[in-house]
């Protein structure tokens, strides 16, 4: 039983240690570019996208298909960054060790 109390109270602070984390990445940001700079997209590490930025010049409208693959590209790579650095910040609560469903 003794056991049982230790492990619980390890478990609310590993609990309340992953709030703290979530609450910092939310106000961490990452952005990713696409077509050289062109479009650009910035989320935080709760994967909100925070702001969308396109270059006057690529906005054709002859061209829209290039302008939709631009934006998907770079917001789909800058959640993508924002997902590794919520996994690098989580592995150091957890010392690396994957737990399935934490992240």
């Amino acid at each position: 039983m003794k056991n049982l109390g230790g492990l619980m109270k390890q478990a609310q602070k590993l609990q309340s240690k992953m709030a703290e984390i979530q609450e910092e990445l939310g106000k961490r940001t990452v952005s990713a570019q696409a077509g050289g700079g062109m479009v650009e997209a910035t989320v935080n590490g709760r994967q909100e996208l925070l702001s969308l930025r396109i270059d006057p010049e690529v906005a054709n409208p002859d061209d829209i298909e290039m302008l939709q693959d631009l934006i998907t590209a770079a917001v789909n790579e800058a959640l993508n960054r924002s997902r590794d650095m919520v996994a690098q910040e989580m592995s150091k609560l957890t010392g690396g060790l994957q737990i399935p469903g934490l992240f």
